[in-house]
């Protein structure tokens, strides 16, 4: 890690300068780059000089953005992706063989377990889950064949909370990949590699951005193991835009301070939701009645932004608060400035039965609340019309 603090790393981490002396990173829209000769043109394409060749292997805009996420996370290399899915996808699909085995939580993203379901059988890679509140399961999974253990912590929607330390303590002693997407934490809340996560995966389309405005994604961790992943999207092209990378880089700038109101608001909303007759349950890292909370407390440094409620009658219930809704956002991001409200069951996970709904801790009236940045009374008094409606 470097010897600055985070927020510094994050404003002051720039590429080198033009001859324009630019205060910020201007933008490399540029789909190649030139060479001085062939002796310059040979030596780059066989990698003896480090020199930008073409935008999707490399570009100064998204090498400033990785340069960020390492410090940010104390890795040691990077590659930045499209889209959160293109990290995930590429990340796998660069370390694994046909006949090699996941030990994957059970609670995770719903492209990502359709990734380890209906497409990764095709190549004969098979996936077992654990319940994640129950990470004794673990080591009964593991096989000979077992090469990588993944989690997401938090988790989606239902905001539970895994031992990152005794996940990196399991995979030192079966020889395991430990993978952790730590999209919902962000690097400023808690940086997985301390725990022994050899890669760390992010959708920074979320809370990186924080804005709803580009996606992107962003594998960093182990340079032995990304130079493999670089190969891999360097020859099948899931690379993020320049344009992405600019905007992705100076959001960085304000992650600290955007996370410290987003982390405020929420622990504040959760607090006065836990009072309210319609609600069963409500769920949030940095609440006392959270079943990891003494965990999320050792490995992170706030609570996040998102809430996971119980609104009493089920689906319909669910459905109705939606409708209530007036000034918050119905949409299927989150970590916008903007508070958004989603129903699971009636939505994203709809496709899924009730018992599939319960396997990963969605039950029928539970809503995810993606916490925003607007005065937090002003948030308070729309989930609590929309409740009371």
């Amino acid at each position: 890690m470097s010897d600055k603090n985070f927020e510094t790393e994050a404003i002051r981490t720039q590429i080198e300068r033009s001859q324009f002396q630019e205060h910020t990173t201007p933008m490399y829209v540029t789909s190649s780059f030139v060479f001085d000769d062939a002796e310059d043109m040979r030596a780059s394409f066989t990698e003896e000089k480090i020199k930008n060749i073409y935008s999707r292997y490399s570009n100064p805009n998204t090498s400033e953005f990785v340069e960020k996420v390492m410090k940010m996370e104390g890795a040691e290399d990077g590659y930045a992706f499209a889209s959160g899915m293109a990290a995930i996808y590429s990340t796998f699909a660069a370390l694994l063989s046909s006949g090699d085995h996941i030990v994957s939580a059970r609670s995770i993203f719903g492209s990502t377990h359709t990734l380890f379901t209906k497409y990764f059988p095709k190549w004969n890679i098979t996936t077992s889950y654990f319940d994640i509140n129950n990470p004794a399961e673990i080591e009964a999974l593991i096989t000979p064949a077992t090469k990588i253990l993944y989690a997401e912590s938090p988790t989606n929607p239902g905001v539970d909370i895994i031992d990152l330390e005794l996940l990196g303590e399991i995979a030192k002693k079966h020889n395991l990949l430990l993978i952790i997407d730590n999209c919902f934490a962000t690097p400023y809340i808690q940086q997985p590699i301390k725990y022994g996560a050899d890669l760390v995966v992010h959708s920074a389309t979320k809370l990186m951005d924080g804005q709803g405005r580009v996606l992107g994604g962003v594998t960093v961790g182990k340079a032995k193991l990304i130079r493999e992943i670089y190969l891999f999207a360097r020859n099948t092209g899931p690379s993020l835009s320049p344009f992405n990378a600019w905007t992705l880089s100076k959001s960085l700038e304000t992650l600290a301070v955007r996370v410290d109101r987003h982390c405020d608001n929420a622990l504040k909303i959760a607090e006065n939701l836990q009072g309210n007759k319609h609600i069963s349950n409500v769920k949030y890292p940095f609440l006392k009645s959270h079943p990891q909370y003494e965990i999320a407390k050792k490995q992170m440094k706030l609570g996040g932004n998102i809430i996971a409620v119980e609104v009493k009658g089920g689906i319909e219930a669910g459905r109705k608060f939606l409708d209530a809704i007036k000034m918050c956002s119905l949409s299927a991001n989150l970590g916008d400035t903007r508070t958004i409200v989603t129903h699971p069951a009636s939505t994203t996970h709809s496709k899924l039965s009730e018992d599939e709904r319960l396997s990963v801790g969605i039950t029928a009236g539970l809503v995810r609340i993606s916490v925003g940045l607007e005065n937090v009374d002003d948030i308070i008094q729309d989930i609590t019309q929309a409740l009371n409606n």
